[in-house]
């Protein structure tokens, strides 16, 4: 009887565990056996493996094969074992060397004729190897610019299990990773000086980016709410290079990396279609869940166009995410945490008929009340900046009339981001919207008398708790735009004017 080990990695969401693959290869009837909560797709690797290893040249072993995956109580999903299965059962039969395959872990799913597949997630089953200690990785040929973005990892790249063979007996050699060109150029987006009119929507967004507030804009068709929404992504400032691996590690499981490998720097823009289904938003499927739309724009802006025409069930699904910063997923398989700390905005017309004029409105006023009353209460009340539109009267601008572009509003935003940096650098806060209402009146308290209007809102039942922070918050980034040290009460009642001028004027219709 013989036994050998080697080395995958297992995902849970996007964090990897190490898993130890045990082959034994002993007396018995000529068979495998496959133990360690493995999935459908994982039991199929029996075939795949033994069809790879005849078709690569070597000889399967006909005796009794056991396979064990540890840890045993972690399930096990996926094609990405089949290269470290086919290596310890050859190790465990004497035509490999066992020693080679320490410190190594090996990713990959095989064809029937060798060739080794690209799998989903190489990029965080690289990082969970690198925490894990290792440092020798094999993965997917095509894999390899993707995995690069690993630093402090030997990155091997495989296109047939013929040449990880060779490699693990000493005689061939794998493909090393490209060198990485110098950092991508910012890409050029949309203007913000295209959108003609609409200051206070302009100004919406300009807050909504300086301090990451969540943003409704309401109006008829044709104001401009969906080219000020695609334009705040140029207004955000670049990722760093730990966010951008936490980007491209979930886009890696969602198999939706660029295919040149490089490290993007952009904020996500994901606009889902509002027939989307619960899983393709927040995530799920059988199994272990797989990463939704709000985890796709994690660090980013998840736009949401025409949002009365959501299910109420999908925009209620955004609450937790909204508050929490990342989606927790149970299924059957165990429970999966996904980051999604994401900017919403959403855009939506004031009513079904939807009349270039509001004025030529046709419908009947509890239609209206019911097509508003698909975004919930709560849903309105975690929403910081709600802006009503007015129908576009001109396209006409003379030459003193042109509106701010891109680069101008954006340079306002980062000095404001800037400031709010500073200011919970010690807490790892990033922006303003991410303080907690207790933490921002504990550590930074404004002067008495500046919140008296939201005060009184709130024990007249006008404003809530919630709302009462999230105004505040909004007060800080008008205040870090202004370039303030505390916010005044005009800040307070600039943030109360945007928290409640759409919603206000829908009550009105």
């Amino acid at each position: 009887m013989a036994l050998a080990r080697s080395w995958s990695i297992g995902l849970h969401g996007v964090d990897g565990d190490l898993v130890e693959i045990e082959a034994d290869v002993g007396p018995g009837l000529p068979g495998l056996s496959l133990v360690g909560l493995p999935d459908a797709a994982l039991a199929e690797a029996r075939d795949r493996v033994r069809a790879a290893v005849v078709n690569s040249g070597r000889d399967w072993p006909g005796r009794k094969i056991t396979l064990a995956l540890s840890p045993a109580t972690l399930p096990k999903q996926g094609s990405s074992y089949d290269v470290a299965l086919a290596c310890g059962v050859l190790a465990a039969d004497g035509k490999v060397r066992p020693s080679a395959l320490e410190g190594v872990v090996l990713l990959g799913e095989l064809a029937l004729d060798g060739r080794i597949r690209q799998v989903r997630g190489v990029l965080p089953c690289v990082v969970a190897a690198r925490r894990a200690g290792i440092r020798r990785i094999v993965v997917p040929e095509d894999c390899l610019e993707e995995a690069s973005l690993v630093e402090d990892v030997e990155l091997l790249g495989a296109g047939h299990l013929a040449d990880v063979l060779a490699w693990l007996d000493g005689e061939g050699r794998l493909s090393r990773p490209p060198t990485r060109p110098t950092p991508p150029v910012r890409p050029v987006h949309e203007d913000l000086g295209e959108v003609v009119g609409q200051e206070r929507a302009r100004r919406a967004a300009e807050i909504a980016a300086a301090g990451g507030h969540h943003l409704l804009f309401v109006g008829p068709p044709g104001s401009g709410k969906t080219m000020i929404a695609r334009r705040l992504v140029g207004l955000l400032p670049d990722l760093s290079v730990p966010e951008a691996m936490e980007v491209a590690a979930v886009r890696s499981l969602a198999g939706a990396l660029p295919p040149d490998g490089d490290l993007a720097v952009t904020p996500p823009f994901v606009a889902p279609h509002h027939g989307v289904s619960a899983a393709a938003l927040v995530g799920g499927g059988s199994g272990l869940a797989r990463p939704g739309a709000v985890s796709l724009a994690h660090r980013g802006v998840l736009f949401l166009d025409e949002v009365f025409e959501f299910g109420p069930h999908l925009l209620d699904s955004l609450r937790t995410p909204m508050e929490e910063g990342e989606v927790r997923l149970a299924r059957k398989d165990g429970v999966v945490r996904y980051p999604a700390r994401f900017q919403l905005v959403m855009a939506a017309n004031p009513c079904p008929c939807a009349p270039p004029r509001p004025t030529d409105c046709t419908c009947r006023p509890d239609a209206v009340r019911r097509y508003r009353n698909r975004l919930s209460g709560p849903m309105l009340d975690r929403t910081d900046l709600q802006v009503e539109l007015d129908p576009i009267t001109t396209l006409d601008r003379g030459p003193d009339e042109q509106e701010e572009d891109t680069a101008t509003v954006r340079a306002r935003v980062l000095a404001a981001r800037e400031r709010a940096r500073r200011r919970w650098a010690d807490t790892g806060w990033r922006s303003n919207a991410e303080v907690p209402g207790p933490a921002l009146r504990r550590l930074r308290p404004v002067e008495p008398g500046v919140t008296l209007e939201l005060d009184n809102l709130l024990r007249a039942g006008l404003l809530t708790a919630r709302a009462l922070d999230r105004c505040l918050r909004v007060a800080w980034t008008v205040c870090d735009l202004r370039g303030g040290d505390r916010p005044d009460a005009d800040d307070v009642h600039d943030a109360l004017e945007l928290k409640h001028q759409g919603a206000a004027t829908g009550a009105q219709r």
